[in-house]
């Protein structure tokens, strides 16, 4: 929590309530259904949840916006996403039915209402988002090509709708072969610890 408070001082009493009630929450759900591996799950606010939300020092959600969160995983970014956001709305989804069970029992008991879990493929989904989160779930080029159509056009963010995905490593010829216009932000400019110096946020408008 310590790393919260660093970045994100203006938490509310609910907000911070929230992000702390994680870890417990977390460690208790690995020890049934491991979705976070061993080594991480004691880096839960570093490797998991700032990472989640350096989304947020991106983009700050206008309330009404509505986020479809592909391939969660343990609820990544969407959960530390929907605590920050609170009039924001979040549709996590992920094809593993264990995952979903892990993260709609920590939306349950946070009683995260501006959230829901689904097991679903992306394909499958029919609504449309302003946007589109994922982290790492597969090469950029074959993501778009799953979401693009679940994009709507009715503009009300800073930033234009489209795709925020969470990447780490050399991602120049990934980027290059989805031939789509992007804008890459260093995460290491927000966060000065070691573990986000080869992490960025990648913003692809529709």
């Amino acid at each position: 929590m310590e790393l919260l408070h660093k970045y994100f001082p203006d938490l509310t009493e609910q907000q911070i309530e929230h992000f702390t009630a994680l870890e417990t929450l977390y460690k208790e759900w690995n020890e049934k259904i491991n979705v976070i591996s061993r080594k991480d799950i004691d880096a839960l606010y570093e490797r998991h949840i700032l990472h989640s939300l350096a989304i947020a020092k991106v983009i700050t959600f206008k309330e009404g916006t509505k986020i479809l969160d592909v391939g969660t995983g343990g609820g990544f970014p969407g959960i530390p996403l929907a605590i920050l956001f609170p009039d924001v709305q979040f549709h996590l989804i992920d094809s593993i039915g264990k995952k979903i069970t892990v993260v709609q029992g920590i939306i349950s008991s946070l009683n995260l209402e501006n959230c829901k879990a689904e097991q679903i493929r992306a394909e499958k989904i029919k609504e449309k988002y302003d946007f589109v989160t994922c982290r790492g779930v597969t090469r950029l080029g074959r993501f778009m090509a799953w979401v693009r159509t679940n994009i709507h056009n009715t503009q009300q963010n800073s930033l234009k709708n489209g795709v925020i995905c969470l990447k780490g490593g050399d991602l120049e010829e990934e980027l290059t072969e989805s031939k789509r216009k992007y804008k890459m932000h260093d995460i290491n400019a927000f966060f000065e610890e070691e573990f986000f110096d080869t992490k960025k946020v990648i913003h692809v408008p529709i």
